[in-house]
C-alpha cells in the first residue's frame, strides 16, 4: 500500500466530490501547482488507490427500479469452488457489488434490475444455476437512503 500524504488525501477528497474536476481546479483547491498535482493523480491511479471515475446515475430514472440484496450460500467449500463462484458473479451485469462474507451466507450480492419480474428471471435462470449454490435469500430494498457515499478519508 502506498504511503499517502496530506496532498494525496486532499486530491482524493476533491475527486470524491467532483470526479470531473480538472487538474488545474484540483491543484488550486489543494494549494499545489498543476504539474505535481497531475503527477500525484497519475501515481494514485498507477498504485490502484484511485481505481477509476464513474458517473452517479439515478437508477429509477433509467428504468432500474428494484435493488435486491442477495445472500448466496454455497456447499463444498474449497478454493476452486470459491474461485468459480466469484468468476460467475463477476460475469453477471445485474450484480453491481458483491462481497465474500461471514455468517449464514458466503456471498452478499447487490443486484439492480428493472422490476420483480426481471429479478425472478435472473434468480431462476442465472443465480440458482451458479456453481455449488445451496441456498439463496433475497432482501428487497424498499427505499434508498444512501448509495456509494464518499469514503471518510483520514486527516493528516
Amino acid at each position: 500500500m502506498p504511503k499517502l500524504d496530506k496532498f494525496d488525501i486532499a486530491i482524493l477528497k476533491v475527486l470524491q466530490e467532483d470526479a470531473r474536476a480538472t487538474n488545474v481546479e484540483i491543484a488550486e483547491r489543494i494549494n499545489l501547482s498543476p504539474s505535481p498535482c497531475l503527477r500525484r493523480i497519475r501515481n494514485l491511479e498507477r498504485s490502484g488507490v484511485l481505481r477509476g471515475y464513474r458517473a452517479d446515475i439515478d437508477r429509477k430514472e433509467v428504468g432500474l427500479g428494484l435493488t435486491v440484496f442477495v445472500e448466496i450460500k454455497v456447499g463444498q467449500h474449497s478454493q476452486e469452488n470459491a474461485r468459480r463462484q466469484q468468476e460467475a458473479l463477476l460475469a453477471i451485469p445485474e450484480v453491481v457489488s458483491c462481497f465474500l462474507i461471514s455468517g449464514n451466507a458466503d456471498f452478499l450480492a447487490e443486484v439492480v434490475v428493472e422490476d420483480l419480474s426481471a429479478y425472478e428471471r435472473l434468480l431462476t435462470e442465472t443465480l440458482l444455476t451458479l456453481p455449488g449454490v445451496t441456498d439463496i435469500r433475497s432482501n428487497f430494498a424498499i427505499r434508498t437512503i444512501k448509495t456509494a457515499g464518499p469514503l471518510k478519508l483520514p486527516v493528516l
